[in-house]
């Protein structure tokens, strides 16, 4: 199947699953080619998620010379050190996992003068290999919302991954659990939750962002 089918096959699964407000689906081009994008956009998909700071602005910096028209989301963890490099293309992260992450994005949005917009990161699983506030420091986060964002940068919402095993039953929960944390103590914010292995589990908690890439370009072609 080509990658517009892909994204037709996924878009009407998760429209059977939520009619009323099925997600948005951000297209993961992660080790994805130049050419695989071009095929995508091309076909009328806009809105891509890329891991690594430096491989986005690299691949979509071409694109931009091009006049072609895009949305980049940043979906890997924020490092302090290198939030700079996200202004030049990107206009979203969904890997903000620590104070000085956040404070370092507000810092560089004011100086920037971009509007910019950001999800907190949450390890919900516990997992050593994953990045992300725990439960209590994203809760005392957000007791504080006038504290989260800035003049130029925006709390949008909250982010997490299932478990690494892809358990449904965990899956299930580590969802469930933001979804509930959301409706606690930030109920205007988005969650972003949902890979390509389970994103219709994602779809049934409530998520208004899946994060798909094999699942729509098949498998990572670029090392």
């Amino acid at each position: 199947m080509s990658i517009r089918e892909n994204f037709d096959r996924i878009s009407e699964e998760i429209r059977k699953l939520r009619p009323e407000k099925p997600p948005e689906i951000i297209v993961v081009s992660k080790k994805q080619s130049l050419a695989a994008i071009e095929e995508a956009i091309g076909s009328g998909i806009t809105l891509f998620g890329e891991n690594q700071i430096k491989e986005g602005n690299e691949k979509f910096s071409e694109l931009k010379n091009k006049n072609i028209q895009f949305e980049l989301h940043h979906i890997g963890p924020v490092q302090s050190g290198s939030v700079k490099k996200l202004f030049d293309l990107f206009s979203c992260t969904h890997g903000v996992c620590s104070e000085s992450g956040l404070f370092e994005l507000k810092k560089q949005s004011d100086k920037h003068k971009k509007r910019f917009g950001f999800f907190l990161e949450t390890n919900l699983t516990g997992e050593n290999s994953k990045s992300g506030f725990s439960r209590k420091e994203l809760s005392d986060l957000l007791k504080n919302p006038d504290s989260l964002g800035s003049e130029f940068c925006d709390f949008r919402g909250l982010m997490t991954m299932g478990p690494s095993d892809g358990d449904p039953a965990m899956t299930r929960n580590v969802f469930r659990d933001l979804r509930k944390i959301r409706e606690e103590f930030a109920p205007n914010a988005k969650l972003s939750m949902g890979m390509s292995g389970d994103y219709l589990i994602a779809t049934e908690e409530g998520s208004d962002y899946l994060r798909i890439g094999t699942a729509i370009f098949g498998e990572r072609k670029v090392e």
